[in-house]
């Protein structure tokens, strides 16, 4: 009875090639620093880097979790939340604490409300974008500042509603 081992090299896979040759190119893609446009416009599979050693890139996913659009969905709410509240304390006769966002108050409520959301949302598609980011510094990813900034904005329209229920009344 002969080997199938000994087969092996004069068995193909297609007609035009050895089995035994190896089909790679030779170009390795995880190299790429930026996905090529198909991976943000297509959907695809890849939600998680795989690789212990492909960990400490930057990688570029075209899917996330429902935890994070549920944090996004959060923050952009907080977001609005916030500008509402700080009209109405400043029709109360408060002042806006931030510079830039003074800036865009005097153009009025709508400009305010507009720019708010605008640098928001600016703000979570970049982070969105680096979400899988490795801070070595920090020792975290770039995704768990999606906490961080629900927590900032959760702790100022606390101090908000505080200063119109107490102190503005």
């Amino acid at each position: 009875m002969p080997d199938i081992r000994d087969n092996k090299d004069t068995l193909t896979s297609d007609s035009s090639q050895p089995a035994g040759q190896d089909k790679r190119s030779g170009r390795d893609r995880r190299r790429l620093k930026m996905p090529a446009l198909k991976y943000l416009v297509l959907p695809g599979r890849r939600r998680k880097v795989r690789r212990r050693e492909d960990r400490q890139k930057y990688f570029f996913f075209d899917r996330y979790s429902s935890k994070l659009f549920a944090a996004i969905v959060i923050i952009l709410f907080l977001s609005i939340f916030d500008a509402l509240l700080t009209l109405y304390l400043i029709e109360k006769g408060s002042s806006e604490m931030n510079p830039v966002m003074g800036f865009f108050l005097t153009f009025g409520p709508l400009t305010f409300m507009g720019a708010k959301y605008f640098l928001t949302s600016l703000g979570i598609v970049i982070l969105l974008i680096f979400k899988n980011v490795f801070i070595s510094s920090a020792k975290m990813y770039t995704s768990t500042l999606f906490s961080y900034i629900i927590f900032v904005f959760s702790s100022v329209v606390a101090w908000e509603l505080y200063l119109i229920f107490f102190v503005v009344s």
